[in-house]
């Protein structure tokens, strides 16, 4: 055979090949296309083995608690016309769990008597009430209904009455998570198991029973956290990071995985994570701004000088302030169950505390818990004494309000009742403010006294810082319709929005001024605006990666309402081809206007393959085995 022969038999060969190859290819195509498709990687793989069951090895029963109901009515009842002090509001609740309702207000007593109770308070904190639903076995969901009915006066003179329904919140319970979706729902913006209404505002909380008693649930327990559903998991810790697994589950944290809790504040209220599990009993919500206060009083200085207290009234025109804010303000005026150094004592009396004098010190240290530090607030109600300022290194957390008789009379001109607890909030205000980052070196308008020095300097005032409308100016605090911060309504440069230039956590950094005897306000020649790096070593910025998510942060703000700079800290040791898994940090820094801020960690996360960030969701693992349920 030729060489030619070969070739063309060669090239036959290839052609019958290559033929034979497309037949096939064909035949192969057509059957999954008309056909059977091939199975993706995703559909080949064995489906997890899912625990299906709700309620095994006990009776399945639904729990609700009212932990507090709160009236929203202070303001216009304290602040509007009138010298009597009002008396507070009288209301029940009613709770319907699939189908059966109570009423709060209707109690039976053993033999069939019977008597009716309402709740005749501003605030129902520390009255607690619980309600207990049998719920047939396996039953995958409950709807529950929760209204709040107020009793108000009607007819002539207001001798009858009528009962109104001011609030209903309606959620469905899912025995299989533990959770709640409807009016209230998890990451919502008043918090989770926290209604904010017109006139009411409602703390709840919804579990069910539970072998173990941690109250999660036994479908989640077995299928998403993979925890021993016969172990209480409410104290155990398996990531050693501080924080017990029930915590970490509720507030949708990784119990598994470390995280930095020391140092985790995603809504930058100073309170860090840590410190908002210490507060759970308190209300604390890791995603909500929390201010807490602890008040003590100071005992009587003679005949004509009773003994200095917080009413109750003062404290419910503050907590009604900040939470038409959205901001979750907590006063411990003597709160059952504290520490025993907690709110509420009477301190030995001082005719005078300076500023300067450094007597606080003493009450700071041994009336104001070691372990409320950092958290707290002190204020002290005393005798002539007004002030702001730092008990131990250059933090300003501590307070002074003035409640002598000589002062209300003569220089706040509260004659009555109602104007005292007016003006008494507004003391507290004004202090509180100053912790809260705005001072005379923030903006001159508040401690601002240039009106007192004579007719023209009052005259110039008036032109100028008289449109700062707020109770941190001397000029407007003892305005008896206001007792509220400014809303920068009357525009710069003499006016400002307080709520704007607040910064939380100020009350636990060193100022970045120091107010001492020989300081003359606004003092702004002593202003150290030094930001250190959040993280010192063995972290940097990744500037691809903060530029990148920049606007995606920046749009998802976790402090409501104001801007912020966002940084992405990566481990030194981090390699751009190598990104899967990587740990990354989050910082935030508020833009809190005047006032001085610093970084907070907001979040942690690890990138993918892509350099996404990607963060833990029990949501997303409860949606992925969601769809194996029948």
């Amino acid at each position: 055979m030729t060489v030619m022969q070969k070739k063309n038999n060669f090239m036959v060969g290839a052609a019958i090949l290559i033929a034979l190859i497309i037949v096939l290819s064909g035949v192969y195509y057509g059957a999954v296309y008309f056909g059977e498709k091939p199975k993706s990687q995703k559909e080949t793989e064995e489906p997890p083995i899912i625990d299906d069951q709700i309620s095994p090895g006990g009776n399945q029963a639904l729990l609700v608690e009212i932990n507090r109901i709160r009236h929203r009515g202070i303001i216009d009842a304290m602040l509007g016309s009138g010298f009597r002090l009002q008396d507070p509001p009288s209301f029940y609740y009613t709770c319907t769990r699939d189908g059966n309702t109570f009423v709060s207000k209707d109690v039976f007593a053993a033999g069939g008597a019977s008597s009716e109770q309402l709740f005749s308070t501003w605030d129902t904190m520390f009255q607690e009430n619980r309600l207990q639903e049998d719920i047939e076995e396996e039953q995958e969901t409950v709807d529950v209904s929760l209204s709040i009915i107020e009793r108000e006066p009607s007819g002539l003179l207001g001798r009858k009455y009528k009962d109104v329904e001011k609030e209903k919140i309606d959620v469905t319970y899912d025995f299989r998570t533990g959770r709640w979706t409807g009016d209230d729902y998890f990451l919502d913006e008043s918090g989770y198991g926290h209604y904010v209404g017109e006139t009411f505002e409602i703390w709840f909380s919804i579990y069910q029973t539970d072998v173990d008693g941690d109250k999660i649930p036994y479908w989640t327990e077995v299928n998403v956290l993979h925890t021993n559903p016969l172990i209480d998991d409410s104290d155990l810790d398996p990531d050693g990071d501080g924080i017990p697994t029930y915590w970490e589950w509720y507030w949708g944290y990784d119990p598994d995985t470390w995280d930095d809790h020391e140092n985790l504040d995603p809504d930058i209220d100073g309170i860090q994570n840590i410190e908002e599990y210490q507060m759970s009993k308190y209300f604390a919500d890791p995603y909500n701004q929390d201010i807490y206060m602890e008040v003590d009083g100071m005992e009587k200085g003679g005949l004509f000088d009773p003994a200095h207290v917080f009413y109750e009234e003062s404290g419910q025109i503050m907590i009604e302030r900040f939470a038409q804010h959205g901001i979750n303000l907590y006063i411990d005026n003597g709160w059952p169950g504290g520490p025993s150094n907690g709110g509420g004592e009477l301190l030995s009396h001082y005719d005078t505390i300076s500023q300067d004098s450094g007597v606080m010190l003493q009450f700071y240290r041994h009336n104001f818990a070691d372990e409320r530090k950092g958290i707290f607030r002190y204020m002290i109600v005393g005798h002539n004494a007004g002030f702001c300022i730092p008990s131990e290194l250059n933090r300003y957390d501590t307070i002074v309000i003035d409640s002598s008789l000589k002062k209300v009379y003569t220089k706040r001109f509260a004659f009555t009742p109602r104007t005292q607890r007016i003006v008494l909030a507004s003391a507290a205000l004004h202090e509180l403010g100053h912790s809260l980052g705005i001072a005379p070196w923030t903006f001159q308008g508040n401690d601002n006294i240039s009106f007192a020095y004579g007719r023209q300097e009052k005259q110039k005032f008036l032109d100028t810082w008289a449109d700062y409308y707020s109770v941190m100016n001397y000029y407007h605090i003892w305005d008896k319709k206001l007792a509220d911060y400014s809303d920068g309504s009357n525009g710069p440069p003499y006016d400002q929005n307080d709520w704007e230039n607040f910064y939380f956590p100020t009350f636990e950094i060193d100022s970045n001024a120091v107010e001492d005897p020989i300081i003359e306000l606004p003092g702004t020649d002593r202003l150290i605006n030094e930001t250190s790096e959040p993280l010192w070593d063995s972290w940097y910025i990744e500037e691809n990666l903060t530029q990148s998510n920049q606007v995606k942060f920046s749009t998802k703000c976790y402090v409501e309402n104001v801007d912020a700079e966002f940084r992405i800290y990566v481990p030194d040791i981090y390699d751009v081809n190598e990104k899967n898994g990587t740990y990354v940090k989050i910082y935030a820094k508020p833009d809190a206007g005047t006032s001085y801020s610093q970084w907070s960690l907001i979040a942690e996360g690890t990138l993918d393959e892509t350099g996404e960030i990607i963060f833990y969701s029990i949501d997303e693992t409860i949606d992925e085995l969601w769809q194996y349920i029948g």
